[in-house]
Parts: C-alpha cells; structure tokens; sequence
C-alpha cells in the first residue's frame, strides 16, 4: 500500500528538499529517514501524533536544530551549509506565541519590523496593516497578556508575514482553538497561498489536514509511513467505507466476524460507539455485508456508505488511532 500512497512532488520546482533527515537525542531516534519534497504554492501537510517527530523535521528545516542525518535545501539552498540565507526565506509560527507579553500589539509588530530593518514610519504602516488584516485593529493597543489564545495565534503569524518570506512554516498553528477561530485561521492560511505563499503545515488535526493541504505525509514514531493527496491516501484504505450501527451494542465483535468472512479478507474495521466502519475496495461489496448479517440475525439501526476520512488512512497505516480530538480546545477561550 506505501508504493502507492508515497506520491512526491516533482524535484524542478521544490520549496523544500529534504531526504534521509534523522535526530537523534541521545540514544532516541526522534526523526528516523524522513524524505519531505514540497512544491512551491502548496500547501503540505505534516499529520501525526504528539511525539512523532513532527515539529523536530521543522526545527531542522529552519536551522533551529542541526541535522544529524540526511540532507535538506529550501528553494536550492542547503540548510546546513547556508543557515543565514535560510532565515531570510521563511516565516515561521511555532505552537506558542513568540510575541512580548507586556506590550502591545501595535508595538511588538513595529519592534518586529524594525528589527528587520524598517525605518520608523515604514514600520507602524507594516503594523497597522497587518493588525487590520488579521483583524485585530480594535485591540492594538491591548497589552499582549490580556489577549485570547486565539489572538495571539494571529498575531504571531502576522508577526511571522512581516518579512514577506516566500516559505512559510506553520507549527500545529490551530492547537487549542476553539472551532471558530480555528475556521478564522484556515481561512488566512487560504489567503496567504492565493497570494504565492508556499506553506509546510503540521498538525495532529485530522480535519485541518483534509481541509488545507494538497498532499499531506504521515509520521508516525519518526517515520514517514505514507504520503499523497488526500484523496490518494483515502483511495488506499478503500475506495469507501460502510458504517454499521448495531441494535444491541454487545454483538460488534460478533459482527466484525460476520463482515470479515462476508469479504473473504480480514477488513479494515474501525470500531464506534454501537457499531463499525468497515472499509471497502469495492462499494457494490456493502450489499453482501448487510445480508450476511441478516443471516446470521444481527439487527441494525443504520447502514451508510461513504468515503473514507483520514482518521480511517491513519488506523490503517500505523494500526492506531490518531490520539488527538477536538476536545482539547479551550472553550472559555475568549473570540476576538
């Protein structure tokens, strides 16, 4: 199944070349052999767990860990001989904001800008226009401690864009946002690739993967266990996916048995609450499903068939479940 999910970009037109990259710390294997080839205006998609090694791979693309293994360039520039240059070509917005707490949001963009070289007036234009841009026009005078989660997020990709860098790497940008703003943040990042911008993305978000990224490859432990389009990865788990709802919750075991001997092959089963997604090579294999189980008397509330989600390709390549859910969003978090 990998031959068929690993799809990389061309290499003529590559924001990103990266092959064999390996960290170590001490005896562990943070980022084992990763490839990562990434097309100028795309947005990529790195999906995995907490502690696979994802945000690892990006401190080494941005030259803020050495490379123990392996070798990378950005736009045909080698990281590890020309780090100087590199920082002049990204922007990049970790999990936490890098902005100074005791001041505002007009003066930490301005003291941005004029580290990067802006003259004063040339500086509190770049500022405004980026607070207006990112909607926080209303709160640049606000001292950074008394904004939401959501905020500062924006504010730190607004900080990350003064530079106009071509590539942009976003570290698991949307963590602990609630779905609002989450959605606010998706459509910058849309915005930011409508006008050139080649985006590296990291996220445990399933969904944020599906939504934003033209290819995406998964990590799993420090490995890169697959990669391609979203649908290519879906495609690979079965071209789609039957849900089954059980009356009586207690016979899902029993049903998993009926299903696998119905297809002849141990299928790809992910258990629900009362009930199970199965994944199908063939939709037209559903009508066999359903009357196996009438035969073997197990009675069900649902049947649906749809297309498999990325939480299905993830089971299926790595043989667990993402382990992240929306439940770890802060919903007192204040909306700006």
């Amino acid at each position: 199944m990998n031959d068929i999910l690993h799809s990389p970009a061309p290499r003529g037109d590559l924001a990103v070349d990266a092959t064999g990259l390996v960290k170590t710390f001490g005896d562990f294997r943070a980022v084992d052999q990763v490839d990562l080839q990434v097309a100028r205006g795309e947005v990529f998609g790195v999906l995995g767990p907490n502690g696979a090694g994802k945000t690892t791979t990006l401190s080494m693309l941005a030259t803020l860990l050495p490379i123990d293994g392996g070798r990378a360039s950005i736009f045909g520039v080698d990281v590890a001989e020309q780090p100087h240059r590199i920082r002049q070509l990204l922007g990049v917005t970790g999990q936490y904001a890098s902005v100074d707490e005791n001041l505002t949001a007009t003066e930490n963009l301005v003291l941005f800008a004029r580290l990067l070289g802006h003259r004063p007036p040339a500086a509190r234009t770049i500022a405004a226009d980026l607070l207006e841009r990112f909607g926080l026009t209303e709160a640049a005078t606000r001292q950074i401690k008394n904004f939401s989660g959501g905020m500062r997020r924006r504010l730190d990709l607004a900080a990350s864009l003064i530079a106009r860098p071509p590539l942009i790497f976003l570290d698991e940008p949307t963590t602990g946002l609630d779905p609002r703003t989450r959605g606010q943040m998706w459509d910058t990042i849309r915005e930011l690739v409508a006008q050139g911008s080649t985006i590296l993305l990291t996220t445990q978000y399933l969904d944020e993967a599906d939504q934003l990224a033209d290819r995406i490859a998964v990590i799993d432990a420090g490995r890169k266990v697959a990669e391609g389009t979203p649908e290519q990865l879906k495609a690979g788990v079965g071209s789609s996916t039957l849900h089954l709802r059980l009356t009586d919750r207690t016979q899902t075991a029993a049903a998993a048995a009926v299903v696998e001997r119905a297809l002849g092959e141990a299928p790809v089963l992910t258990p629900e609450a009362g009930g199970l997604n199965v994944a199908l090579t063939n939709a037209d294999r559903a009508g066999d499903v359903l009357i196996a189980l009438r035969q073997a008397e197990l009675s069900i509330t649902t049947a649906t068939v749809r297309q498999p989600t990325l939480d299905e390709v993830f089971l299926a390549l790595t043989g667990h479940h993402s382990d992240t859910t929306d439940e770890t969003t802060d919903e007192t978090e204040e909306v700006a």
